[in-house]
């Protein structure tokens, strides 16, 4: 078909964080441009923290998303804790641990098995896919069942958790209470290997990005709560200079943010984790790795979802270790009294990492808030992917690009609180 002038507009992409849209321009035979439009309205939670109470944050910035809450109350926590000066002992870091490996394996087997596999079995959404595939989407949903029994265990609920609080918990379970997570922790391991081998079996379009990577990293571990930030490109820098490298720009088609690192279009999520922290992953889930055909690093967009599957099948494993060797900290929180500083906080969301930075006055209300979320940091990179996509895909017709296109923004899980898994697409002269 002729692209010399064409104009591809979707005016509600599924599953994005919140409202968005996507606009590719051909123009003379080439991509002119290509544009992920954020159009939800800001929420402007950064402004509604300043002059609250430094202890507020986790239960007010965990509302950001449903989803993902714990990345928000953790994140908040370390940054607060590090503007008063305070370090949590080890006994809370893990407990903290162990509710975060809850809220990556539910995350990630809801967008595995129920938004992403549908796009690779040719599957308009998980409820048709279901009648062909119905044990892919029962293990699915066992997945995420023991993840939020996780959530619950921890956090008192998985659904914006109620038990965090600033300087640890405010209950730690009993070993007895989390006994029963364990056994079924232990019974869905199974799971989530085969949901690797699954996954592994897709399809995949031959795609290598070329974007910069950012990731958590520790020596000792993989990265989830805490660590320092790390590029393939070398850089390596604590998280108090994370807004030294990281700078946040506005674009005229979005209301989200985008963001740069030292000036280069860049990529958080599993692909950047697995990349560089690869090492760290633990022997059962590098097998698990190796066997899907994963070598020490990922650059196909398309393959996160065999990356988010090994990624389940780690923090099933960790969280079975953690709890083997829990004694619950006593207190089970420290106090954390306010102090003039800046705190900086930084933790691996299953979608990428999540920065918070905090201001506080000496009457220990805040003076300055700053979020920077995963997608917020993904979306140059997102519409440069589309860009070459569409490049390399120009003589489909619309009805093949479009679920394309929404494949690729997929890849990235940007958010999974839409409902619609379809597209609608008009096409006009550029």
């Amino acid at each position: 078909m002729s692209h010399r002038a064409r104009q591809l507009r979707v005016s509600a992409l599924a599953r994005v964080e919140g409202e968005g849209a996507l606009n590719v321009v051909v123009r003379d035979g080439s991509v002119e441009r290509t544009e992920l439009r954020i159009y939800e309205p800001p929420r402007f939670f950064e402004a509604l923290l300043r002059g609250r109470a430094h202890t507020e944050p986790p239960d007010i910035t965990a509302r950001i998303c449903g989803i993902c809450p714990v990345a928000y109350q953790l994140s908040a926590c370390h940054a607060i804790e590090d503007a008063c000066g305070v370090t949590v002992p080890e006994p809370v870091e893990a407990l903290r641990r162990l509710l975060y490996c809850g809220e990556w394996i539910s995350s990630h087997a809801l967008h595995i098995h129920l938004l992403h596999a549908p796009d690779f079995l040719g599957y308009p959404d998980a409820i048709t896919m279901a009648a062909d595939h119905r044990d892919a989407v029962e293990r699915g949903l066992a997945l995420k069942k023991v993840g939020n029994a996780l959530l619950e265990a921890v956090g008192g609920r998985a659904i914006h958790p109620v038990n965090v609080r600033v300087g640890g918990f405010y209950r730690a379970p009993t070993r007895a209470e989390l006994a029963p997570v364990a056994e079924q922790l232990t019974a869905v391991l199974y799971l989530a290997l085969a949901t690797v081998r699954w996954v592994a079996g897709f399809d995949f379009p031959s795609v290598e990005l070329d974007h910069e990577l950012l990731a958590v990293h520790e020596d000792h571990r993989y990265a989830i709560t805490r660590g320092r930030l790390v590029s393939g490109d070398g850089l390596d820098f604590p998280v108090s200079d994370f807004s030294s490298h990281v700078v946040e720009h506005q674009v005229p088609h979005s209301t989200a943010l985008h963001a740069s690192l030292d000036g280069r279009r860049y990529l958080t999520g599993p692909l950047a984790r697995y990349s560089l922290n690869h090492a760290q992953l633990s022997p059962l889930a590098l097998h698990a790795a190796a066997e899907a055909g994963l070598g020490p690093s990922c650059r196909n967009p398309f393959r996160s979802i065999v990356v988010r599957a090994v990624e389940i099948v780690y923090a099933v494993e960790e969280a079975l270790r953690l709890i083997s060797e829990y004694e619950p900290p006593e207190p089970a929180h420290v106090d954390v009294p306010p102090r003039l500083g800046v705190g900086h906080g930084v933790t691996e969301a299953p979608r990428g990492l999540l920065y918070h930075r905090y201001g506080i006055g000496a009457d220990g209300l805040l003076t300055s808030a700053v979020i920077v979320p995963p997608t917020s940091q993904n979306q140059a990179a997102i519409e440069a992917d589309l860009h070459a996509l569409v490049t390399a895909n120009l003589a489909l017709p619309d009805s093949e690009l479009t679920p394309l296109c929404e494949r690729a923004i997929r890849n990235y899980d940007p958010c999974i609180s839409c409902s619609a898994h379809f597209l609608d697409l008009t096409r006009s002269p550029a």
